[in-house]
């Protein structure tokens, strides 16, 4: 297909009305440009490709391990015995590439599903030989949404050969993908939410769960040498903190359906629950990098004046208005 439908030329778009009228679903979804869902899929698709680089040696350290400690974990359940070492190092090289392809928006039809089907299949694979986290549910989701989006439609190295109708074409269909990327992340932060008061009752709020929880989690760390937070151990002898911790959680996590609609509530969430996940980092040493980089709130925003703004920068630096 050489169309987008929902999207117009910029010059030819009544900002207000959606193609075909205005209704609740294109309200919802916003009108948005081109550019930003590319900056959301610059952003993405580069943070995964680093954090991938960063993982490369502990993906390729379970080829050392024995076969019997292998528990296949989400797609990987296909699997009855584990990848041989070459297997898994062309499967790294193959998604490597794809990211670099999918971050510069070249041949993205197959760079971009390529990308975020290996990421999902190296991390799941890891996780299938030991303690299965949840640290990076969010971005192998969000991958995979903007993998089978429009994503390239702007910002792309590979843009001159598209019609300069869809390169600078805005409309709701680009704001649906940010919104559906936005759902994702609340859904995940209201399960969380309702999960803790499954599980912990109203005992939850009252606190005592969670400064166990820190305590615990702290002291198993220490006594297996790995990283702890000499904070969240000290701060378990006052009690009273915790109440108000466990209520500012509940109400961020189940609170995040809010950030669905545009509006000084959406900045106040954002910023709560970065701020959020720097305190799971400093009483726990907890890290969720997506998360902490600001990167997996990158939908709510508008991470196209960023980019803007850093192209000026460089052009400014190196003296080159076209840089």
């Amino acid at each position: 297909m050489t169309r987008v439908v929902g999207t117009r030329p910029r010059e030819d778009l009544d900002r207000g009305t959606p193609a075909g009228g205005e209704g609740w679903f294109e309200r919802w979804c916003g009108d948005a440009p081109a550019e930003r869902l590319a900056a959301v899929r610059i952003l993405s698709f580069g943070f995964a490709l680093v954090y991938l680089l960063i993982r490369i040696p502990s993906v390729l350290a379970v080829a050392r391990l024995e076969s019997s400690r292998f528990v296949p974990a989400g797609p990987v359940a296909v699997l009855s015995h584990p990848l041989s070492r070459s297997s898994l190092l062309i499967l790294l090289a193959v998604t490597v590439v794809a990211l670099a392809g999918a971050t510069l928006g070249f041949r993205w039809r197959l760079s971009g599903p390529v990308a975020a089907v290996g990421v999902l299949w190296l991390l799941s694979y890891r996780l299938s030989w030991g303690q299965v986290l949840h640290t990076e549910n969010l971005l192998v989701l969000h991958l995979l949404i903007l993998a089978a989006s429009p994503a390239a439609d702007a910002l792309a190295l590979d843009s001159r050969h598209r019609p300069a109708a869809r390169a600078n074409a805005r409309g709701w269909v680009y704001g649906w993908v940010l919104q559906l990327m936005g759902l994702v992340t609340v859904l995940g932060y209201v399960v969380a939410g309702y999960a803790k008061l499954r599980n912990g009752g109203l005992d939850w709020l009252s606190g005592d769960v969670l400064r166990s929880h820190i305590a615990l989690d702290n002291l198993r760390k220490a006594l297996y040498e790995e990283p702890y937070s000499p904070l969240g151990g000290w701060l378990t002898r006052y009690g009273f903190l915790f109440a108000p911790m466990a209520w500012g959680a509940m109400v961020l996590e189940l609170g995040g359906v809010l950030a669905l609609w545009r509006g000084p509530l959406r900045r106040l969430w954002v910023w709560a629950m970065w701020s959020f996940h720097l305190a799971v980092l400093a009483l726990m040493a907890i890290v969720f990098p997506y998360q902490l980089s600001g990167i997996a709130f990158a939908s709510f925003s508008r991470p196209e004046k960023l980019l803007a703004s850093g192209h000026r920068a460089l052009a400014q630096a190196t003296g080159r208005p076209d840089a």
